[in-house]
């Protein structure tokens, strides 16, 4: 069975495969040659020369889009009490702080699109570590995700508007969306350029050699095109 359709393969031929592009080059051609009926996501997929073997050489990191993904971010919270009542205040989408939502995620619910806890409800929220982490929506205090009340309505704003968790896979590869295809050729270029510049600030000390070894830009139904990620269009 093929694994793209007829369309894509016609796209295909329009490009160079091998060529690397400059990023907002990339990012006018994979615009131009859209053919999806719906607003494509626009992901960045990162080679890295490190050893996901390694604990030395791990990467689990976030950054905020100055652009945001183009959509609606749904924020649950793991809070009681006060915490609870912060999270409201500053808009979650839902509060865990009954038995009812911890059976409800055990049974398989993960409507939402980011996690925070605040730190006296790990324990709860390990027992949904089976749920949860497949996902990769358990909360992680390096992700920022597991807070203080007091910082908890800076998490949930920071969530909503476009905060991205990025982490080192198992292949040494690295994913992330920076948007949607609808927006400008600029506003995509800047979320690149935030997003490249937080992979290069959470390099591990114990990397050597090449860190970034390629760095490819795609769309949801598009080619994925090799981009020149010393480019000066990806500082900010």
């Amino acid at each position: 069975m093929a694994r793209h359709g007829k369309k894509y393969y016609e796209v295909i031929k329009k490009i160079d495969r091998d060529q690397v592009y400059d990023p907002v080059e990339a990012i006018k051609v994979l615009k131009s040659v859209s053919y999806a009926n719906f607003d494509e996501t626009v992901e960045v997929h990162v080679r890295t020369g490190l050893d996901p073997r390694q604990a030395d050489q791990q990467i689990r990191d976030v950054v905020v889009l100055p652009n945001g993904l183009g959509k609606s971010v749904v924020v649950l919270v793991f809070a009681q009490g006060e915490g609870a009542d912060a999270a409201r205040a500053a808009g979650a989408d839902y509060i865990v702080d009954s038995e009812e939502m911890v059976t409800k995620i055990q049974n398989g619910w993960t409507e939402f699109d980011v996690a925070i806890a605040t730190p006296d409800m790990m324990g709860t929220v390990g027992k949904l570590g089976r749920v949860l982490g497949p996902r990769g929506l358990m909360p992680n205090p390096k992700a920022g995700t597991v807070v203080q009340v007091d910082n908890m309505a800076v998490a949930i704003e920071e969530a909503k508007a476009g905060r991205v968790e990025f982490r080192l896979d198992r292949t040494a590869n690295i994913h992330v969306p920076i948007g949607k295809l609808s927006f400008t050729e600029e506003a995509l270029r800047e979320n690149l350029a935030a997003f490249m510049v937080a992979v290069r600030q959470a390099r591990p000390a114990a990397a050597s050699g090449n860190f970034i070894r390629r760095v490819t830009v795609t769309s949801s139904m598009g080619p994925g095109l090799k981009i020149d990620h010393n480019s000066p269009s990806l500082v900010l």
